[in-house]
């Protein structure tokens, strides 16, 4: 009898992370009346605090610790300043372009390794479902006068991509200094609000959102996010990131926010065609 293939650690940690990035909409729902950059600065200090007991992890070289910021508030700092110039539809349309840019930018970056045919199609068949999800929603229109939004998320997908790669390329450092990443982005995200936000006071059950946000994909999520890439091919793992829109999707309509219509269904078979072509490693 032929054995069922089992999936290696780097696919659990990725499909985790995921999974905690699938539920970043239904948590943010609950939080749309606190500024985002103040959502973001909590969100990524009580992550940080997590990470607390591998705090000697945190000892790495001051390049290292840039491109933790460079990769966690740097992408968030775009992100959510592309939201307030373009409408969310289009921005976060532009912003998954993030798991094709880490498949196709891997060979230009990474050493020994090589674009196949194989990881393309997977990459795009990929961006088909995510597109699909977005479009599903109403008509997107790219106006002029929302160029600044754009390039901005434009911006945020270029930087989650080349943070994500260039991770391994900085001296080997332990996944537990990705603690000390989220406190540094955090505390630079609570000195955006400061600069950009009016003060506001934070409510009982907000903080209880906003503990299950830096508990799960804002804290979590961005250590298994790099237990992954250290263990695994990049190409394949940029792929299976496309279960992200879906899984947000499937959440937001199970709980009420929306619905589960045909164009979801066809996407989650673009998907899925898309993640195991990616996965699949070249001969």
């Amino acid at each position: 009898m032929m054995s069922m293939p089992t999936l290696s650690t780097s696919t659990l940690c990725a499909l985790a992370a995921i999974l905690l990035w699938g539920s970043l909409a239904l948590i943010s729902v609950r939080l749309s009346s606190v500024p985002p950059f103040l959502l973001v600065g909590v969100a990524l200090c009580i992550g940080g605090l997590c990470g607390l007991p591998r705090w000697r992890d945190w000892r790495i070289p001051g390049k290292t610790l840039l491109l933790g910021c460079y990769g966690l508030f740097g992408y968030h700092f775009c992100l959510f300043l592309a939201l307030r110039h373009a409408p969310a539809l289009e921005a976060n349309l532009i912003n998954y372009l993030w798991p094709l840019l880490i498949v196709l930018l891997s060979p230009l970056i990474l050493p020994n390794m090589r674009l196949t045919g194989r990881h393309v199609l997977g990459g795009l068949l990929g961006l088909s479902g995510c597109v699909l999800i977005v479009l599903g929603k109403g008509v997107v229109s790219l106006g002029s006068q929302h160029l600044l939004g754009y390039v901005l998320a434009a911006i945020a997908a270029v930087m989650w991509a080349t943070y994500s790669l260039l991770t391994q390329r900085v001296p080997p450092f332990p996944t537990g200094a990705v603690g000390g990443f989220c406190m540094a982005s955090g505390l630079l995200s609570l000195l955006a609000h400061a600069a950009l936000e009016p003060a506001y006071r934070i409510g009982a059950t907000e903080w209880a959102w906003l503990g299950l946000l830096g508990l799960g994909p804002m804290g979590a999520a961005f250590f298994l996010w790099d237990a992954a890439l250290k263990r695994g091919d990049a190409r394949a793992i940029g792929t299976l990131a496309y279960l992200t829109p879906l899984l947000s999707t499937g959440l937001l309509a199970a709980f009420g926010g929306g619905q589960f219509g045909w164009q979801a269904a066809v996407a989650l078979c673009l998907i899925l065609a898309g993640a195991w072509l990616g996965n699949r490693t070249a001969a």
